[in-house]
């Protein structure tokens, strides 16, 4: 059989997370998918120490520049949130497919623009939610099916990491709700623990066609920044599923995230990044792990293969773009008081936490209640913004 050509790929933002990308590309690579690097795009030189995996392929600052001597089969897009839809856009009139870092854009309405033009373009356009690529979601979404823990009460969803001052000061865009005048919406829901709402919404098998029935925000920040760090939702789907999710960046301790399906008859609780799968119903406990699909070799198949479908396709997120937009328009968050938060410099930088948060999370995913239904001295004050 013909080994076949690698598809040429070009990664714009290599700092920050494009160095996880950097490392996937090489990674692939050596495990023999047919990929392969074939320039950076970045507005800053890269770092001394990715060297070794850019090697000797172009390097530049302007997207069109490299798009005009490279001609890529996939352009990885990892740039600011703001920045997403209009290097996109280039990608595509290149001729280039797209896997697109979430979220996709930073309003619904940039979002629905960019459906239309890529949909035009031909091009595929796959969103970087890597959860959505475990195999444990077909696992969980059958056990649903399959009556294992009954008819489904709702959906909880907790996540509690760390982030210090330099997570903050790593980029002007960082931590804000707009910068310049354009939105950024650069919070712990539509962020960094975006894939917990997102992944959720998968297993609901809500992709937003129909439009969500309700949303309900309470943003909070511990820190001195514009958005989020700490804060929470509830919807309802268009089939009637409530899903709660709580996060934060200013735990006490850094935890694996996770959902619970609840159902009638037991739960099912979802570790989404390792694949960890636990089912309690019946008075057993069953547990068990999956492996996923990286979606950079699943773009390549569905554009080289006929009959690949794409596990993330632009349009499928548009739920989630919904909670986005939700978190966009909401009243600037809440400031934590100092009273209820403390700064913890033990680290090499100091980083904001809020004490009993972690426990708070928690509870908000097995009660299914938002932060101000919990009693919580410091949530009391912002009650949730709704949106129908």
């Amino acid at each position: 059989m013909p080994v076949p050509t690698p598809a040429d790929v070009v990664l714009v933002g290599v700092h920050g997370h494009g160095r996880w990308h950097l490392q996937n590309i090489d990674r692939l690579r050596r495990a023999g998918a047919p990929v392969r690097l074939a320039g950076i795009c970045d507005t800053r030189p890269p770092a001394a120490d990715a060297r070794d995996l850019i090697g000797d392929v172009p390097v530049a600052a302007r997207l069109e520049d490299l798009l005009d001597a490279v001609r890529p089969e996939v352009t990885i897009v990892c740039t600011p949130i703001h920045t997403h839809a209009d290097l996109t856009l280039t990608a595509t009139a290149a001729g280039s497919h797209v896997l697109l870092e979430k979220p996709p854009t930073s309003t619904l309405a940039g979002f629905e623009r960019l459906v239309s033009a890529t949909t035009a373009s031909g091009r595929a356009c796959q969103v970087g939610f890597q959860s959505l690529g475990s195999h444990a979601l077909p696992h969980v979404r059958a056990l649903i099916a399959g009556g294992a823990v009954g008819e489904v009460v709702g959906i909880g969803g907790a996540g509690a990491w760390q982030r210090d001052s330099s997570y903050y000061a790593r980029a002007p865009w960082a931590g804000r709700r707009t910068l310049g005048g354009v939105a950024v919406v650069d919070g712990a829901l539509t962020n960094p623990l975006a894939h917990a709402t997102a992944t959720a919404l998968a297993l609901d098998g809500e992709t937003g066609e129909e439009g969500l029935r309700e949303i309900s925000v309470e943003l909070f920040r511990a820190n001195p920044i514009e958005a989020d760090d700490t804060s929470c939702l509830r919807l309802v789907t268009a089939r009637g599923t409530k899903i709660t999710v709580a996060a934060t960046l200013c735990a006490e301790r850094s935890a694996e995230p996770y959902l619970i399906v609840h159902g009638t008859r037991g739960r099912i609780v979802l570790e989404y990044r390792p694949g960890r799968v636990r089912l309690e119903a019946g008075g057993r406990v069953e547990t068990s792990g999956h492996a996923a699909t990286d979606l950079l070799d699943n773009l390549v198949a569905h554009v080289r293969e006929p009959g690949v479908p794409l596990l993330v396709p632009l349009p499928s997120t548009r739920a989630f773009m919904q909670v986005v937009e939700a978190v966009r328009v909401a009243p600037e968050p809440s400031e934590v008081p100092a009273e209820f938060r403390r700064t913890d410099t033990s680290g090499p930088n100091p980083r904001r936490v809020v004490p009993g948060i972690d426990a708070a999370v928690a509870r908000a995913a097995e009660e299914l209640a938002l932060f101000s239904e919990l009693d919580l001295p410091w949530a009391g004050r912002r009650r949730a913004v709704s949106h129908g």
